[in-house]
């Protein structure tokens, strides 16, 4: 998949509301908030290691990259939103995000001797392309698929939870209308009311 395409098939989830299945829209708003203020200074991850940090942040920025349309989900601030997210919850889905990291290492280790952040790029597309399609992947990785499923959707909803994320969204909600006068003859047309 390209990293286009990729871009895409995320932005369809978070427009269908598929990426946030996890996560409250309470904690979806607490967390872009503070994302939107952490790069404002120093930011210091409180939950994850440094190792931790470094690998979020390049799985993150694989997942959406910079393009023609707008930043990548680090330069949205998506590793402040996840970080977040893990310290205000549960044991659980820390346990999870832990563990998930954990696995993308020693799978790394175990087929090129090195931690995914060492890895080369055509090393990472080959460990992600096994656990990125669930109906296709060896059942030995189900561990990795569930972890990148869910980082993915976390990466999802942080991002379009952003200023930036909305922004590539085109999103023209929360304006004032001074005076409503219904809804336009041309939708109504195309939706066949009157």
């Amino acid at each position: 998949m390209t990293e286009l395409n990729r871009r895409d098939a995320i932005r369809a989830l978070a427009a269908t509301g598929t990426a946030a299945i996890v996560l409250t829209p309470q904690e979806i708003a607490r967390a872009a908030v503070r994302s939107r203020t952490a790069h404002l200074r120093s930011y210091q991850a409180e939950f994850f290691s440094p190792h931790e940090w470094q690998t979020v942040r390049l799985l993150a920025d694989i997942i959406i990259p910079r393009d023609q349309n707008s930043g990548s989900a680090t330069d949205a601030g998506v590793p402040e939103f996840m970080d977040f997210i893990m310290m205000d919850g549960d044991d659980d889905r820390r346990t999870a995000m832990r563990g998930g990291l954990a696995w993308l290492d020693t799978e790394c280790r175990e087929r090129f001797n090195r931690a995914f952040i060492d890895c080369t790029d055509a090393e990472r597309t080959e460990v992600l392309d096994d656990i990125a399609y669930p109906d296709q992947s060896p059942g030995r990785l189900s561990h990795g698929v569930h972890f990148f499923n869910s980082f993915r959707n976390l990466t999802a909803s942080g991002f379009w939870s952003s200023k930036m994320g909305v922004e590539d969204l085109q999103y023209m909600g929360n304006t004032v209308v001074a005076e409503w006068t219904g809804c336009p003859t041309e939708q109504l047309r195309k939706l066949g009311i009157e």
